[in-house]
């Protein structure tokens, strides 16, 4: 069985606020950063980190 990632992603996401609760600040952050991390000079090497 093959999941897409945008749904696993989704449904970890969704369990995770639910269960865990955290500030709406703190998730408007991480995803902000997170956009801004992928599009920067620094990319790759946290790609080759993340490997």
């Amino acid at each position: 069985m093959e999941v897409p990632l945008w749904l696993a992603l989704l449904v970890v996401g969704y369990l995770g606020i639910k269960l865990i609760r955290p500030p709406a600040w703190l998730i408007a952050v991480l995803l902000l950063g997170g956009f801004l991390l992928a599009d920067s000079v620094l990319a790759p090497a946290i790609d080759t980190f993340v490997k």
